[in-house]
């Protein structure tokens, strides 16, 4: 059977799905994908997964694809980061089985993304990414689809979807952000650059960013003539978005928990960062409890925590408190009710005409001040306060942050004093195969095994040495014995 392409693949395969679960690294596994279908999701994401660990790594596939396989979960993307066509190649052939098409990641901004050399920082190589969609194309058995973030320019962004389309790409994400806007500087997404996009390809175009409600789904769809939209921090903070709903946040932290239990083994920390993002504001004003839910080891602990702030925000709706709060808050709802949680909007930089207005935008852009020179407190976060606590020599300046050297085979930092100058997962590969030491990683295989035989052998002298022993002081028959002996073979 010939593999659906375009518009074909996306009314057949994907059911013309409009409503997408995006892709979020440790936040879109099975339980949350099952529980966001359920209130009015068509189509969801894997967590972004990393190619090159997903081929050399059974238990990393096993734990992130092989285990969730559920006839409820489809239709179903699997998306790679990667940054070397065999690489993303290999990893897609052994996901592709277990998935209704093989996405690549070009969107992701974070700085794991930039040391890795993945994501939206490939998005300058496009010679790279044509070789790696067009490889894909022709060799799986299953579509490949892209997800980008957009230049400032949106001419510039139009060739760079054209470009992908040309290759193989059979559908394609856009995210109304550029690589910068991220954490304080996120911003507006620009739904213009979608449409341009939109109207300048001949395969299906979904769109992300400034997705908050139902209704900004449909202002989306109709303003950018996009055939589907994909929501991430919406879905987040409400998974009945889709819907068009905003249900008590006790409500979806139960059905959430009772799917985890449902589909195990789910990590504890994905699980601890989804009832975070779902009880954000209510945890705002209970901050006992925010400690509370850090701490939990385990999921009962985390399930007593949500329970408890269902507790307390009913006894404020019996007193008719939530009136109160919602007004004291701010907040368009309630705090227990599923709603978004908006970004404060980064403040313009101004031009002084001086010719000084990028050291005002750069200013503007940190998250925070710059750190002093002689480390003062008075500047630091209090994670970052919490880390001098424990150690008070630790260096928090941007410019004396030592640079990280790449792993020669996957790309991640490597150790600074590995002998193999690899990340401490591929040293302890490499030791165990050649049976060799990395003192750096704690890594002891050849001393362990030269002791393992020297014990052996000390094992075979000592026994040898007590068979000697034993053979020259076995008991000989003394005479009276030996007659009586044969005195009763006699009788």
């Amino acid at each position: 059977m010939a593999k659906l392409q375009g518009f074909e693949f996306w009314r057949k395969t994907l059911k013309e799905a409009q409503f997408v679960v995006a892709p979020m690294v440790d936040q879109s596994e099975l339980a949350w994908r099952l529980l966001s279908r359920r209130h009015g999701a068509q189509l969801c994401y894997t967590p972004m997964l990393h190619a090159q660990v997903f081929v050399r790594d059974a238990n990393y596939r096993r734990e992130n694809l092989y285990n969730e396989v559920c006839e409820e979960d489809r239709p179903l993307i699997t998306q790679f980061c990667a940054n070397d066509p065999e690489v993303f190649l290999k990893a897609a052939l052994l996901a592709q089985d277990y998935c209704d098409a093989i996405d690549l990641n070009l969107g992701c901004p974070q700085m794991i993304a930039k040391r890795g050399h993945y994501g939206v920082f490939l998005q300058d190589e496009w010679e790279l990414l044509e070789k790696m969609v067009k490889l894909a194309n022709e060799k799986l058995s299953v579509p490949i689809t892209c997800k980008i973030r957009v230049f400032k320019e949106i001419d510039k962004t139009v060739s760079y979807a054209q470009m992908l389309e040309k290759a193989g790409c059979q559908l394609l994400t856009v995210h109304g952000r550029t690589k910068d806007q991220k954490g304080a500087m996120t911003g507006i997404a620009s739904w213009e650059h979608i449409k341009a996009v939109q109207k300048s390809l001949n395969i299906p175009v979904f769109a992300n960013g400034n997705i908050q409600h139902l209704s900004d789904v449909e202002r989306c769809i109709q303003d950018t003539g996009v055939q589907g939209v994909m929501s991430a921090e919406g879905n987040l903070h409400n998974p009945a978005l889709f819907e068009g709903c905003s249900p008590p946040v006790w409500e979806m932290a139960e059905e959430y928990l009772e799917l985890v239990k449902q589909y195990p083994p789910c990590t504890l920390s994905y699980v601890r960062a989804h009832l975070f993002k779902l009880w954000h504001h209510t945890l705002q004003i209970h901050q006992d409890l925010r400690e509370e839910l850090a701490k939990m080891k385990n999921l009962e602990g985390l399930a007593d925590v949500s329970n408890k702030l269902r507790l307390r925000c009913q006894e404020e709706i019996a007193k008719g408190k939530d009136v109160e709060e919602k007004e004291g808050s701010g907040l368009p709802l309630p705090h227990w009710v599923c709603q978004p949680y908006v970004r404060p909007v980064p403040k313009e930089p101004v031009a002084n005409g001086n010719g000084r207005s990028s050291e005002v935008k750069k200013a503007v852009c940190q998250k925070r001040a710059l750190e002093d020179s002689d480390g003062s407190t008075d500047t630091l976060s209090k994670n970052k306060q919490k880390k001098r606590s424990r150690n008070p020599n630790k260096n928090f300046c941007p410019e004396q942050k030592p640079k990280y050297i790449k792993c020669e085979q996957c790309g991640n930092p490597k150790g600074n004093k590995c002998v193999f100058n690899l990340c401490r997962s591929c040293c302890k590969k490499k030791a165990f195969k050649e049976v060799a030491d990395c003192p750096s990683h704690g890594l002891r295989f050849k001393t362990k095994a030269e002791k393992r035989k020297a014990e052996e052998e000390n094992g075979k002298e000592v026994s040898a040495t007590e068979t000697e022993k034993s053979s020259s002081i076995s008991p000989q028959p003394q005479p009276e014995l030996q007659e009586q002996s044969e005195a009763s073979l006699l009788l």
